[in-house]
């Protein structure tokens, strides 16, 4: 049995601008961290020919091309398999639609999955941009290149995404110190919402494609705040980076009328009255989870669990996809 497990992720700074229908004509820059929450899959020989998979629900194909669940089907249709007898599980640490990734990172782990059970090596990179290959080039989804790639990788992470498709990825250099403060005082509130990202992210790619004025300088604002973010960061100033947070979500709201709503803006304003330096909705928005610097976490974790957000905690996971078992 092979199992693999790939981490979920939040978005720092500059979101949204690693859409190739932004980057191919301005180029992107963005910062994630993974997050020590995660996708698994295991990867069984079953005794009868077949596809047997287990996720969300159950399927038994005789052929991979009838598979229901997309990105499955299209993975398994790479590997070019002339007699599917395969068993494919998943389990996740956070469920879909939380804004966290989960689909990167689903489609990472089972890519490196499939990779140790034909006992082949695939680097981080390749990895990444697989992933990024079957769900923007072969399914269509109207969706960045982060979340392949920070799942892929690991880390606390800087990507820099080129008009000829290259990623270039950097570790942010950041103190010990700095990431200590983080994983104390960045916390994550569930709103209780889990939708899907398509809808926003079709907006912004349509908008964007059309060269429309109003999203195009909307994304370039967020790629700098992205690269001041960094900056902050790597100063070790935690302060500026929750300002620059704010700063970010303010902006971000005026992308589309379909990211915010009266709940979030309501724990939002609560929040900055109760610990929060500054905050935003992570993933595309719509629902999810709400994220806060904190500069008094005991009295925002208090207000928050009192309106009835559970908070998520977590640790920076720097190893990325990686086999567990084989």
């Amino acid at each position: 049995m092979i199992i693999t497990r790939s981490p979920l992720r939040i978005s720092l700074g500059g979101g949204g601008t690693d859409l190739p229908s932004y980057y191919r004509e301005h180029e992107g820059f963005l910062l994630s961290a993974a997050i020590d929450k995660y996708i698994y899959v295991t990867i069984n020989r079953p005794f009868s020919e077949g596809v047997f998979l287990k996720y969300s629900s159950v399927e038994h194909e005789e052929k991979v091309e009838n598979i229901k669940h997309a990105i499955i089907r299209e993975a398994l249709m790479l590997q070019n398999l002339k007699t599917p007898q395969i068993e494919i599980s998943s389990i996740a640490d956070i469920p879909a639609g939380t804004g966290l990734g989960s689909s990167g990172s689903f489609t990472t782990a089972l890519i490196k999955a499939l990779y140790a059970y034909r006992k082949r090596h695939i680097h981080q990179e390749d990895l990444a941009e697989l992933a990024c290959h079957i769900e923007i080039d072969r399914l269509g989804e109207p969706i960045g290149k982060q979340d392949q790639y920070i799942s892929a990788i690991g880390g606390i992470t800087s990507f820099a995404f080129h008009k000829d498709d290259k990623v270039v990825s950097a570790a942010v250099n950041l103190s010990i110190d700095t990431i200590y403060n983080l994983e104390d005082n960045l916390l994550l509130f569930f709103t209780g919402f889990a939708r899907s990202a398509s809808n926003i992210l079709k907006d912004q790619k349509i908008r964007s494609e059309k060269n429309d004025e109003e999203m195009i300088n909307n994304l370039h604002y967020v790629k700098d705040l992205g690269y001041r973010i960094k900056a902050a960061l790597e100063d070790g100033d935690t302060n500026l980076f929750g300002e620059l947070m704010h700063e970010h979500w303010e902006n971000k709201k005026r992308r589309s009328g379909g990211i915010s709503n009266p709940d979030i803006d309501k724990w939002y304003n609560l929040a900055m009255k109760n610990g929060a330096i500054g905050g935003k909705l992570v993933g595309a928005g719509g629902g999810g989870f709400l994220m806060f610097m904190a500069k008094n976490n005991v009295k925002l974790r208090k207000v928050m669990k009192e309106s009835g957000l559970d908070e998520v905690r977590f640790k920076f996971d720097f190893e990325g996809t990686k086999v567990i078992h084989s």
